[in-house]
């Protein structure tokens, strides 16, 4: 519980109140009320004295959306996602993360970090839940302002899932092996109240039986708890943590009288624009393997019986022929099920998709492409790559180029077959 003294004492500290509006901009804000709820939305913060009116009136914290409006007053709940959207400015990453036991949130939170400095991140701010749990943040100005030609900022929550997914398995192996150095499984048993099947999977460790790091719950007008708040639960402020201190950093240091204002939660200070691009286009491409690719029916395809030769291919395979700096990914994908539905056989694909991983600006590992080439060999299944409506390929990887055949085919596969029944027809008369 938190009384009532201690509530307007802290709310009405200048330094916490500059604080908490500083952060508001821009943001749809609610507040919550103790017991009783949240108040109003949408609701924003601009004067500092309403901090402490709301205090007043029961208000025990302040919670702001990840996305960035141009008037958050104008969000209606009736909206269509068209019309949200054209009021969306941006979003901020949130990285949520939380657990059984504080320690393992620690663990995790240290992880996350490192895993966002190993893409060149810079702009990265953490901060104490308030509870058992950390906030990582990534302000907006660091994403690119396209990813596969489309607005970044209409990549809500699409964009921070896939981020959150795809940092979750980065991390996965590291975490085990973390959680393994301090504790045995019937220390974990006991701490999380857990049995053993439960936390053992596959003869492994499952550290996410242990931490969340949400991604299913990012959503519209998501909300995350305002820096310098209080948490209902704990009795105790969400406070930001320096970096390199993660280790050090105890649950008492957030009680409401050791408060010291410093950095600001997602600070845009210094922020390096687009430095977060290959952190978000590689978050895309594993999340690709995850997702329907949209071929309807993965009825097998009819396969010519000789090779098609690449002069037949059509624009877009051509265009990932010559080597791409994104979407490397994607791009094998469609390689793998072209050529294997265009005739060619597992050696010839192989040495000629190694010719084509040389010409990318990150190459993808051997091991990797060695893989989907036989991941295709053994499922003996010709399907054909997506079709070229597929909003997911081509365009939004930027290498649909149609020429004047592109009308007339739903396919790159029938590309080819129509060149070379074109040809062949014309040799023969």
């Amino acid at each position: 519980m938190i009384s009532l003294s201690n509530l307007l004492k802290h709310y009405k500290r200048k330094d916490i109140q500059q604080a908490i509006v500083a952060d508001a901009k821009d943001r749809e804000i609610a507040v919550k009320f103790g017991d009783r709820g949240f108040g109003k939305r949408p609701d924003t913060l601009q004067h500092e004295g309403d901090i402490l009116e709301l205090a007043k009136q029961g208000g025990t914290s302040f919670h702001a959306s990840e996305e960035l409006w141009t008037n958050p007053l104008q969000i209606d709940t009736l909206m269509k996602d068209k019309e949200m959207s054209a009021l969306r400015k941006g979003w901020d990453l949130v990285l949520d993360i939380d657990a059984c036991d504080f320690e393992f949130s620690r663990i995790g939170a240290d992880l996350l970090i490192k895993a966002l400095k190993y893409y060149g991140i810079k702009s990265i701010t953490c901060k104490f839940s308030g509870n058992k749990g950390f906030h990582i943040g990534v302000p907006f100005e660091s994403f690119p302002e396209r990813v596969y030609d489309k607005e970044t900022r209409l990549l809500y929550p699409d964009g921070p899932r896939k981020i959150a997914a795809y940092l979750k398995e980065m991390i996965r192996k590291h975490l085990v092996r973390e959680i393994l150095k301090k504790y045995k499984i019937k220390e974990l048993m006991q701490m999380s109240g857990k049995k053993f099947e439960e936390l053992v999977v596959n003869n492994e460790l499952d550290p996410f039986t242990l931490i969340d790091i949400d991604t299913i719950l990012i959503s519209k007008r998501h909300l995350y708890r305002m820096a310098y708040c209080f948490n209902e639960k704990s009795g105790l402020v969400s406070v930001p943590v320096d970096l390199d201190k993660i280790s050090e950093f105890k649950r008492e240091d957030a009680s409401v009288d050791k408060v010291k204002v410093g950095e600001q939660f997602l600070s845009r200070e210094n922020v390096v624009k687009g430095e977060a691009k290959q952190l978000i286009v590689q978050a895309f491409d594993f999340n690709i393997e995850k997702e329907d690719i949209g071929i309807k029916g993965d009825r097998e395809f009819k396969v010519p019986e000789e090779a098609v030769p690449e002069q037949f291919f059509p624009p877009c395979i051509k265009c990932i022929l010559n080597g791409l700096e994104d979407g490397r990914k994607r791009a094998l994908f469609i390689l793998v099920n072209f050529l294997a539905s265009s005739g060619w056989g597992h050696e010839q694909m192989e040495k000629r998709l190694k010719e084509w991983n040389e010409k990318n600006g990150t190459p993808l590992s051997e091991g990797y492409l060695i893989s989907q080439i036989r991941y295709h060999k053994m499922h003996k299944k010709n399907v054909p790559p997506p079709n070229c409506t597929n909003n997911l390929y081509y365009k939004d990887m930027a290498i649909c180029k149609p020429d004047n055949l592109c009308s007339k085919i739903k396919n790159p596969v029938n590309y080819s077959k129509r060149k070379t029944f074109h040809i062949t027809k014309t040799k023969n008369k």
